[in-house]
């Protein structure tokens, strides 16, 4: 038998283990597919273990659905950050930081609400129909008229697979501008292989692109199918530093399963 813990961050969900006695096979990689599978196990887009760092709060290891270990999460580093302040893990929740794949994060928590500061953006690559950026993980952005009537699951799983990002793919985003630095980001995802409720590094990685269509704003405002999150950043000549990404992180439920 095994406790988790259930998190949500605007409709990402995520199967969250305290690993730090490492008790869970991170490798068993058909054991986590099962447990993040909404029929026959506890449901979630991706699992994550919290296990210890030398010298940080907390290292953050994380696994989309298919049960394999994963580029960064946004959404899933703020509720991983939730959960270690609920926790006690964290001593200081108004300034906390912890290790990711990608690197080092500082994070902050009140009131249910998570800032994470993400890593640096420094590459770009601009297409006239969209952009491609690495924001902890690949993305590709495209912007469209009418995000409602976008057929994300065809449209982003043939640019998932496409020979343009084999053999490894990318995350895929469609962005709709609804007014000045207001936008509305619909994602398809990497590993989950379907449409999510939200994504974290994709919705970076769609305010980063929007502000290069409008570079008078530096902060959006986004809507996506489970909530809402803000993204905020320094930029210079393409150079993003200082990103943030801020929205809710909530605890659903916690359980026990045996494995």
């Amino acid at each position: 038998m095994i406790e988790f813990y259930k998190y949500q961050g605007a409709g990402n969900d995520f199967v969250i283990i305290d690993n730090r006695n490492e008790q869970f096979d991170a490798d068993n990689f058909t054991l986590i597919n099962k447990l993040c599978d909404r029929r026959f196990g506890i449901g979630g887009d991706g699992l994550m273990l919290l296990e210890n760092h030398p010298e940080m709060d907390f290292t953050m290891r994380y696994f989309n659905a298919d049960g394999r270990e994963a580029s960064m999460c946004g959404n899933g580093g703020r509720c991983i950050a939730a959960f270690a302040v609920h926790q006690g893990i964290v001593k200081t929740p108004d300034n906390f930081t912890f290790m990711a794949v990608d690197g080092e994060h500082h994070a902050s928590y009140k009131d249910g609400v998570v800032n994470l500061k993400m890593i640096d953006v420094d590459t770009i690559s601009i297409n006239p129909e969209s952009t491609f950026l690495d924001t902890g993980s690949p993305h590709h952005v495209q912007f469209v008229d009418r995000i409602d009537k976008t057929d994300v699951f065809s449209l982003g799983k043939a640019t998932r697979y496409s020979e343009k990002y084999a053999p490894h793919g990318t995350n895929v985003n469609f962005v709709q501008f609804m007014s000045d630095n207001n936008i509305k980001v619909r994602t398809y995802e990497r590993g989950v292989e379907d449409e999510t409720l939200a994504c974290g590094t994709g919705v970076v990685a769609s305010a980063i692109s929007a502000h290069l269509k409008k570079p008078e704003y530096k902060q959006f405002n986004i809507e996506v199918m489970g909530g809402n999150l803000k993204v905020s950043f320094e930029s210079d000549h393409n150079q993003f530093t200082n990103i943030w990404l801020e929205g809710p992180a909530k605890f659903v439920f916690k359980g026990n399963i045996e494995l």
